[in-house]
């Protein structure tokens, strides 16, 4: 009998101490997985349930022709999430083209930019960061903490800035854009298009052909600490050589991509991408599927700014002898055997995209330290005398100037037609 309740309660303080240990076992099992991934932080890790579905756009435009080749929903509102880093590149290398800034200039960072949550340079209050070392922070970790001292530093502070950055949307035609923040990080009112995207991927190219090379900064060391960039295709996709990626929970997986290949050049936008994987694919599916009818001779315009004002930017064109005002030239509409939205989404035409890896050469960068007058004036010269038979018609009442870049084309202005109104 005694032995009989011996056994029984040993059984019982067994069974106690195996339920005790499966429920600490259960409970520790998040904290593990977290350990895991912070010791191979290549592992891929499961964000999404498979209903995820966050809205979708996608739009390809021939930069050459400025034809669009294909669209989905290329007009609905969507969320930029990092492609709104885009614009905040293009306010800073305005300042560096105006000699305003220099790529060695240290920026104050506040701290507000220093409590900026991820991704972030991990950038302290108090302290400096170079305005070359803000760039490569943007364009490869996507650093919101660097964004926010890009802004202050011109526009005195974020909100601020982001009314010039909505004001320079304007003037670019991307009237379905408004920005928020610098940063793209979630805010109800920050809203694009792919239209827009595409739009603002082809103008910083135009205005600044070599700060946009930037954008294909493979990797980016600050303070001992590397940092890849984000964009998968770089060095992976034949002929990309940019530009950014987003991601917000409400925005999904973004990629705006721009791609030279065979004398042809093309820009695409993917928003709302279920993971990093399905967007990538979906992309490299985009590229291969319309590159080949892309023109190798440009017919079309460069995409311009049209805000009418004379401000230091037509100044310094008039200085350099441009007197010509140039037409406003609208985007032609997609070809009309564009994919239904459905097909497009099907996992099955995600997975089988491919292309065939080939290295993105790393670009010079020097010549963006030239003076911007210096590179402005050796453009000017270098204009073909055609330029000036090209661009005598009379401007709309928007009266547009094209500033000076290292391009050489004729300056005229795009706009596109019948827009409606943590990151990475």
């Amino acid at each position: 009998m005694g032995a009989a309740r011996i056994s029984r309660s040993r059984w019982l303080a067994l069974a106690g101490l195996v339920a005790t240990l499966t429920i600490t076992a259960a409970s520790c099992d998040p904290a593990e997985a977290r350990a895991k991934s912070k010791r191979d932080p290549h592992r891929p890790r499961a964000i999404h349930g498979p209903n995820y579905h966050p809205p979708y756009a996608d739009i390809v435009v021939d930069d050459k022709s400025g034809l669009v080749l294909h669209e989905v929903s290329a007009d609905e509102p969507r969320r930029p999430a990092s492609l709104t880093k885009i614009m905040t590149l293009y306010l800073l290398f305005e300042q560096l083209e105006a000699g305003k800034l220099s790529l060695d200039t240290e920026l104050p960072i506040s701290t507000r930019a220093a409590l900026q949550n991820p991704t972030k340079l991990g950038l302290k209050a108090n302290q400096t960061i170079k305005v070359e070392d803000a760039i490569k922070g943007l364009v490869t970790k996507s650093a919101n903490d660097a964004a926010v001292v890009v802004a202050e530093a011109i526009g005195g502070s974020e909100e601020e800035f982001a009314k010039l950055m909505t004001g320079k949307a304007g003037t670019l035609g991307m009237l379905g854009t408004t920005y928020v923040n610098a940063s793209g990080l979630p805010a109800e009112a920050q809203i694009t298009t792919a239209r827009d995207q595409a739009v603002l991927g082809r103008a910083i190219q135009h205005r600044f052909p070599v700060y946009y090379q930037y954008f294909a900064t493979p990797s980016f060391r600050y303070k001992g600490a590397e940092m890849r960039n984000h964009n998968n295709l770089l060095g992976q996709v034949k002929g990309v050589d940019g530009i950014k990626t987003g991601y917000t929970e409400a925005s999904g997986y973004n990629l705006t991509s721009s791609v030279r290949r065979d004398e042809k050049h093309i820009v695409a936008v993917v928003l709302g991408g279920t993971s990093n994987g399905a967007r990538d694919a979906r992309m490299r599916q985009l590229i291969e599927a319309h590159i080949s009818r892309a023109s190798t001779q440009r017919t079309a315009p460069i995409v311009a700014e049209a805000n009418g004002q004379g401000g230091a930017q037509q100044d310094n064109a008039h200085q350099n002898g441009v007197q010509d005002r140039a037409q406003v030239v609208a985007v032609a509409p997609t070809t009309p055997n564009a994919e239904p939205p459905a097909g497009e989404r099907s996992n099955a035409a995600v997975t089988s995209a491919k292309a065939d890896p080939v290295p993105v050469p790393r670009p010079r960068l020097q010549a963006a330290k030239l003076r911007a007058g210096a590179s402005k004036q050796v453009a000017s010269a270098q204009a073909p005398a055609t330029r000036a038979r090209r661009t005598t018609a009379k401007a709309s009442t928007l009266g547009v100037l094209q500033d000076v870049s290292a391009l050489r084309q004729t300056r005229h202005v795009e706009r596109k037609v019948g827009s409606s109104a943590p990151l990475q």
